[in-house]
């Protein structure tokens, strides 16, 4: 069995971006090249979501839960487990949660049930969780963070099953706390969800490790397989599932009990990928994101949205070139995804924490994650040198998209040229007619979205 990874080991000595001149002698001018006289106007659009969503979360958990609070006694010690995915107002979720468990005279604590996120370190995922507001204070609960782990069995020989030590060695109860949403590196009637959490999320940095070593290919079957067989040795009763509509907020709450967690989620998929925010162009030949983050997908950028995958292409939409220019606050350095960008900021490449980015690369077996392409100064370099790099397009044909990130994907730049196409769908509604992209005088965007 494969030693766990050191986190130390990728951290000492640091790696550091490169230093000295901001490109090296003659880029500049080679990109000047590249700049067209003018660009194609662009407008901003709203694209239109079903906007239901859940108003009162704490009554919302509450009403979730009751049906299966009879498996929770008064003299029990809880464990729930929360995850790292940027899911709208998981403090309130996990808040209600602990209310409600206490209200039935157990004790309960939480713990970071993320894999190797946040550097694979306890005080990096305890620090993850503080980013959405869930700290000891908040939540009116002790959160126990370690990488410890115990091993529950093989599920198969040579694929170890490993579960959080504190959830496993001191709770009478794990009530994992997730989102159920398609995945971004494979497919299934079993995507991101309980199960996946179950399966990856509670072993830590060495489950996610030796589950990851498997292979996405199997993923779909594995995720399921380890699940159930956690599912059989650790005590877990129910698990609170999430689903947020196409604005990113949360649309639906539910404790699905562990008996019926393997059923009940594909329909959850299902009803989770009815709502996903997806951009109106089946054909964008730049599209420009203004962050990537692990807050945003756990690719930094969800490969559903952006149609493609380190691997190759995924379904529509065909973009031709993206073009990235800074990392999410939340995501706290944590740059995987960059790969899957053709140009990006320098700014952006100076946000790189590259002992976590590394780690998660790492363990995930995807290094591809990690690539950094071509490095420029400015917005203005990057549509350039993002449109020189297309196929079969002039600067006043390029069909432009920017999006804040691929979460929220409300309110977006259409350029001109794309335009009647985005409105012909009847999903979007023009906010702004069309106008001159807009650049200040260091060639940033200086427009914001309404």
């Amino acid at each position: 069995m494969d030693a766990p990874i050191d986190p130390e080991r990728l951290s000492d000595p640091p790696v550091v971006p490169p230093t000295g001149p901001a490109r090296p002698p003659g880029v500049a001018a080679s990109f000047a090249e590249f700049e067209p006289e003018a660009l194609p106007d662009w407008a901003l659009v709203r694209q239109r979501f079903d906007p239901a969503e859940i108003e009162d979360v704490r009554e919302a958990v509450r009403t979730a839960l009751e049906p299966v609070m009879p498996s929770i006694r008064p003299d029990m010690r809880v464990c729930l487990a929360a995850g790292s995915r940027g899911i709208d107002r998981l403090d309130e979720v996990v808040r209600a949660a602990v209310e409600v468990v206490r209200g039935a005279g157990a004790s309960v604590f939480i713990v970071p049930a993320m894999g190797s996120h946040g550097g694979a370190t306890a005080e990096g995922q305890l620090a993850v969780l503080a980013e959405y507001g869930i700290t000891p204070e908040a939540m009116g609960a002790e959160i126990r963070s370690s990488m410890d782990t115990v091993e529950l069995g093989e599920v198969r020989p040579g694929v170890p099953v490993f579960i959080d030590r504190n959830a496993f060695e001191g709770a009478d109860a794990i009530v994992p706390i997730n989102r159920v949403k398609v995945h971004t590196d494979f497919s299934g009637p079993i995507e991101s969800g309980l199960m996946k959490m179950i399966a990856i999320g509670l072993g830590k940095q060495k489950g996610a490790h030796t589950f990851h070593r498997q292979g996405f290919d199997v993923f779909d079957e594995l995720i399921p397989h380890v699940g159930s067989f956690t599912l059989t040795h650790a005590p877990i009763p129910f698990g609170i599932a999430l689903i947020e509509n196409g604005l990113a907020r949360l649309r639906h709450i539910e404790a699905v009990p562990a008996e019926g967690i393997l059923a009940r989620e594909p329909e959850l998929l299902t009803m989770s990928t009815e709502l996903l925010a997806r951009l109106p162009l089946e054909r964008i030949d730049v599209l420009v994101l203004d962050q990537i983050g692990k807050d945003v997908s756990g690719l930094g950028m969800d490969s559903n949205v952006v149609g493609r995958y380190y691997v190759g292409p995924t379904p529509p939409p065909w973009i031709q070139r993206i073009v990235a220019r800074g990392l999410t606050e939340g995501t706290g350095g944590n740059a995987v995804g960059v790969g899957l960008a053709d140009v990006v900021l320098r700014r952006l490449v100076e946000q790189i924490d590259y002992a976590k980015t590394y780690m998660n690369c790492v363990t995930a077996k995807t290094p591809e994650g990690a690539r950094v392409s071509l490095t420029v100064e400015t917005d203005r370099e990057a549509l350039s040198v993002a449109i020189a790099c297309c196929l079969r397009v002039t600067p006043e044909t390029a069909r432009i998209v920017r999006v804040r990130d691929t979460k929220h994907l409300g309110l977006l730049y259409v350029s001109a040229p794309a335009l009647d196409d985005a409105l012909s769908g009847g999903r979007c509604e023009l906010i702004e007619p069309p106008h001159p992209i807009a650049f200040d005088a260091a060639g940033m965007l200086v427009e914001e979205y309404g």
